[in-house]
């Protein structure tokens, strides 16, 4: 099983980019399964139940999300009603919609899908991201797990990964907009990257128009953020998943311009 997981689509351009590659890039790959993370996809970040569903149309099967996944009021209902959708597992009270570990049932096989913070330089009160994804790994039906791991620190990630080997067939982390070049099979058969990159604007600061971040930096005042335009890439890894073992064959990281 070839299964494609997309770094942060950021904003309307990147979103429509994603429309525009996607299905050619699906077919000529091979590609079975479409993980993307979402928390930027609506303009002015966080995700809305439109983004969401333009994902979805340009052939993405789950999306996953990160710490502005609440950022949108108007996501809430389709957070706790949707299948397909996955927040952070450790954003623990019960008062919080949506799910953090999701099934989906493709058929001849169930892929369970799971979404953690890390805690290091993120929001304060999130559970253990590592006790986190041992209680989310018990509730995943599928013997193909994928996690999706939005943290800042790349040592935080790296440990995640070797954390989890053998025990979930992928891990690919999110957030900071950047691609590593680590895509890997780890010792014990985890397929792993440390960010799978951003899809949206070339020149930009993760997706944000260059000077605004360029001012801010030097002046140290607060700006409104407006998202870059232009020429787009979009980026991410393929983990080829032996299905009769679960465990990853090969991973590659993965840029279309």
């Amino acid at each position: 099983m070839r299964i494609l997981c997309i770094g942060d689509v950021v904003a309307t351009v990147g979103c429509e980019f994603l429309r525009k590659t996607l299905p050619g890039f699906k077919r000529f790959n091979g590609i079975d399964l479409v993980i993307c993370n979402g928390e930027n996809s609506a303009d002015g970040n966080g995700i809305t139940p439109v983004s969401a569903q333009h994902l979805f149309d340009s052939g993405v099967d789950a999306i996953t999300l990160g710490n502005h996944s609440f950022r949108r009021r108007e996501v809430y209902d389709l957070l706790d009603s949707s299948d397909y959708i996955a927040r952070p597992y450790n954003f623990s009270s019960p008062s919080v919609p949506g799910h953090g570990v999701i099934n989906l049932d493709l058929g001849r096989r169930v892929v369970s899908v799971i979404n953690v913070m890390g805690n290091l330089f993120t929001e304060s009160g999130l559970q253990n991201a590592f006790e986190a994804v041992d209680e989310a790994i018990k509730k995943a039906e599928g013997k193909i797990i994928i996690v999706d791991f939005h943290a800042e620190a790349t040592s935080e990630k790296r440990a995640m990964g070797y954390y989890l080997d053998g025990r979930v067939s992928a891990v690919f982390g999110t957030h900071t907009h950047v691609q590593t070049s680590d895509a890997q099979v780890l010792p014990n058969g985890t397929g792993y990257i440390t960010d799978a990159g951003m899809t949206g604007a070339i020149h930009s600061v993760l997706g944000v128009k260059t000077d605004i971040i360029i001012n801010r930096l030097k002046t140290g005042l607060p700006a409104r953020f407006e998202f870059a335009s232009g020429e787009c890439r979009l980026e991410g890894v393929v983990f080829d998943i032996d299905e009769s073992t679960s465990k990853c064959k090969s991973a590659e990281s993965v840029r279309v311009e």
